[in-house]
């Protein structure tokens, strides 16, 4: 009975945590995004290298090995937090790495000529994933609220914070397999694709820093968000989820193709 009682008691308390990713839904609708951009040379180098596997398969495998000690190191690459104000130039970088310098070393990484076929794979499915968290307007967040973690909210009447809204409840309603929703985002012209592949990482997080100042503008502690906040972001979160996908696939591209 005192185990029961206190398993209901942190049942609440894990209800309000937060997971720090995309949901597997987001990270695999970039993949798959990726994966229809990608030139002929580059899709079957990537497909000798996953043994067969495509984008959208090994999307989550970031977030899969959280659970492993081995891995912990690789922690802080799935985010960066800096001033609203601020440029990611303009900060002294994390000792421990961010998803920024993340994706830098992965590209340098696979890019190396010596690099081992472990560590190609390894890093190739780091960087399908990192690409994916970047685009996560809440990924280049804040240090005082942890990325929105600590904005507590009601999603539909469940307890939920912002940056939750964005990983997980946003998507995951929705309803939709990745596959059906990669089926249903905009199509975007030739010249438009070129357009938003254009710049780097460094220009990119800049960019998606513009949409995270609006993110935490866009509701207040305590708030209960209904069909209206989800009406407002949707086009937000399916340009995130085509921008991340095009430009994974630009990386791919230029290393492989």
């Amino acid at each position: 009975m005192r185990l029961i009682f206190l398993l209901l008691i942190c049942l609440p308390l894990w209800g309000w945590s937060a997971p720090p990713y995309w949901s597997k839904t987001g990270h695999r609708v970039i993949g798959e995004v990726a994966q229809h951009h990608l030139k002929r040379k580059a899709r079957k180098a990537l497909a000798e290298l996953l043994s067969g596997e495509g984008l959208a398969e090994v999307a989550t495998y970031a977030d899969d090995i959280k659970s492993d000690s081995t891995f912990r190191k690789f922690s802080p690459w799935h985010y960066v937090n800096f001033p609203a104000d601020a440029k990611y130039t303009d900060v002294t970088p994390s000792p421990y790495g961010d998803v920024v310098a993340g994706i830098q070393q992965c590209i340098a990484i696979l890019k190396d000529p010596n690099t081992s076929r472990e560590d190609e794979i390894f890093y190739l499915k780091m960087l399908v994933h990192l690409v994916g968290d970047l685009h996560q307007p809440m990924h280049v967040g804040r240090a005082e609220d942890r990325g929105g973690n600590d904005i507590q909210l009601q999603w539909f009447d469940r307890g939920t914070n912002l940056h939750r809204v964005w990983d997980a409840n946003l998507i995951d309603d929705f309803g939709m397999s990745y596959t059906e929703l990669a089926s249903t985002l905009p199509r975007w012209s030739r010249n438009k694709i070129r357009q938003v592949q254009q710049g780097d990482v460094l220009d990119w997080v800049e960019e998606v820093q513009e949409i995270t100042n609006r993110v935490y503008d866009s509701a207040e502690v305590g708030e209960k968000l209904y069909y209206r906040y989800r009406y407002v972001w949707w086009d937000t979160v399916e340009q995130q989820l085509l921008t991340g996908g095009v430009r994974l696939a630009a990386i791919l591209n230029d290393i492989y193709g």
